[in-house]
């Protein structure tokens, strides 16, 4: 088996260094001095210096070279580019090559999935997420982790399972396609409010509060959308929204600080390397939310600050001063 990944940004060179542990594969990135970085020295600088490719794992900025040969192609891109990457793949990727997303986020205008956005582009071809509570560089440190791939045909997840695990990456699979690419797009709006919290100062108890009230949210928009309760308690959907709310690595999070600390949006994305995909999904969740009759207090107000420009400090007191009610609302 070849792989061809498609994106060289931090977790999809990650992914990428996993699958290569399995079998050959090979990397398109838009910076040539990237891939040659990776390809001579089996590193990525821009996005991961210090951490060591496997040797399988090669790279170039041109998207054939990642294409020929490949039995399976790996979507490491961002919600926000993953279209235009798309333009660039119609008509080349071979019938019956199974494509899998990486993305954690929805289209904006649209408000799909990004496997729906392959589907329609590339219709010969199956489709599906591998998707959890990963960290890119604990796992290329070597730190045990796990994650869940995908497929609406089951037995194309159970295939593909082995090329994604290693011996400290764990891979289950789930038939729930459509929960599995919910629950990490959505819970990154939960975890721009989380950080807001630590950025005000809000200790453990308002934390566990905006986590386990996004699990909520997050549960009855996925479930409206067509995805399955069951889901959401799992790895894709509380096991990813934990780690995205609490972990200094995470980009959702620090936005979401650095927002509490009073800092302007602009300035904060400016600084940023890389994709922050809550603050372009909180629009798009919101959205969502009120086209489907569901309920998303913590989505609104991150929406708010993005669209509005609300502080978080006005945020967490509009939430304060929501009506009492019961915990759990049914639909």
């Amino acid at each position: 088996m070849q792989v061809g990944a498609i994106g060289g940004g931090s977790w999809g060179t990650t992914v990428a260094h996993l699958c290569a542990h399995n079998a050959p594969t090979h990397l398109w990135a838009r910076r040539a001095e990237v891939c040659d970085a990776i390809t001579s020295r089996s590193e990525n600088p821009r996005y991961l210096p210090g951490f060591e490719l496997h040797p399988n794992l090669s790279a170039s900025d041109d998207i054939e070279r990642a294409l020929d040969g490949s039995d399976v192609l790996v979507m490491g891109v961002a919600s926000a580019g993953f279209a235009s990457t798309l333009d660039a793949l119609e008509g080349r990727v071979p019938s019956g090559v199974p494509i899998v997303s990486l993305a954690k986020g929805l289209d904006r205008e649209t408000g799909r999935r990004m496997t729906e956005l392959i589907a329609e582009r590339l219709p010969n071809n199956p489709v599906g997420v591998l998707t959890g509570p990963n960290l890119a560089k604990e796992i290329l440190a070597g730190q045990a982790a796990a994650s869940v791939i995908s497929f609406d045909d089951p037995a194309i997840a159970v295939e593909l399972q082995p090329l994604f695990a290693t011996d400290r990456f764990r891979v289950y699979t789930n038939p729930d396609l459509i929960g599995c690419e919910l629950g990490g797009a959505l819970k990154n709006v939960i975890a721009v409010a989380a950080g807001m919290a630590d950025g005000l100062g809000a200790g453990d108890n308002t934390r566990a509060a905006v986590i386990t009230r996004g699990l909520a949210e997050l549960t009855r928009l996925g479930v409206a959308m067509g995805g399955k309760v069951e889901t959401f308690s799992g790895l894709a959907g509380m096991g990813d929204l934990v780690a995205t709310c609490i972990s200094p690595q995470s980009r959702n999070r620090g936005v979401g600080e650095q927002l509490g600390k009073g800092r302007n949006l602009d300035e904060i994305i400016e600084e940023m390397q890389q994709v922050a995909e809550g603050i372009k999904s909180a629009p798009v969740v919101a959205r969502l939310g009120r086209e489907h009759g569901v309920d998303l207090p913590i989505a609104e107000e991150v929406r708010a600050v993005v669209e509005d420009g609300r502080t978080a400090e006005e945020v967490y007191r509009g939430l304060l001063k929501r009506p009492q009610q019961g915990e759990v609302i049914r639909r």
